[in-house]
């Protein structure tokens, strides 16, 4: 895997555990030559994400909108700074540029991509794994929610399944190389 896509924050949230595995997994990333791709930020869990990779001697890839680079949140000291037109251009690009995605704390941005590539997956669209940093049961309600999907009938228990739960950077990262796709939901 070369490069992974994560979701996270514009804000640290209130959980110090937050910032400091966003730093961990930015390490993490850059000590198995990983790229970063992500939002583009400086600000958040972003910016943590993106200073921790740089930090260790990795690669950042931003991907961000005209508009909010205008906006003085964009990281100035990247490897590459994709400018877009707009939110949508962002996380196509974002998903082309990326091998997976992992989702730290974030709010409604955050679920909104992780839902788009879930959704994607799900449809065949991509083969990529999607993994939940579930750091202090932050995504236990997401999870919950995926099981009753399951439970209503809603979603088979192959899409559930489907995406990885960790709590720790390395164990997520292991768990990708070994990721196989389920069949797609009209597969």
């Amino acid at each position: 895997m070369e490069t992974v896509a994560v979701f996270c924050g514009s804000r640290p949230g209130v959980n110090p555990l937050f910032k400091s595995a966003a730093r961990a997994l930015g390490q993490c990333l850059a000590e198995r030559n990983i790229s970063l791709v992500y939002g583009g930020g400086r600000v958040g869990l972003m910016g943590t994400v993106a200073d921790a990779v740089l930090a260790a001697g990795g690669q950042a890839i931003g991907v961000i909108p005209q508009a909010l680079l205008d906006k003085e949140v964009g990281h100035k000291g990247l490897t590459k700074l994709h400018i877009v037109r707009d939110m949508h251009e962002r996380k196509a690009m974002m998903a082309q540029l990326s091998g997976g995605f992992i989702a730290l704390p974030g709010g409604a941005g955050t679920l909104e991509e992780v839902a788009e590539v879930w959704t994607w997956a799900m449809l065949g669209y991509h083969h990529k794994p999607i993994g939940l940093l579930n750091l202090a049961g932050f995504y236990n309600p997401l999870i919950a929610q995926s099981q009753n999907y399951v439970n209503e009938g809603f979603l088979d228990e192959r899409h559930h399944q489907m995406l990885i739960v960790e709590t720790e950077p390395g164990a997520m990262l292991e768990r990708f190389l070994d990721y196989q796709a389920p069949a797609s939901k009209w597969g």
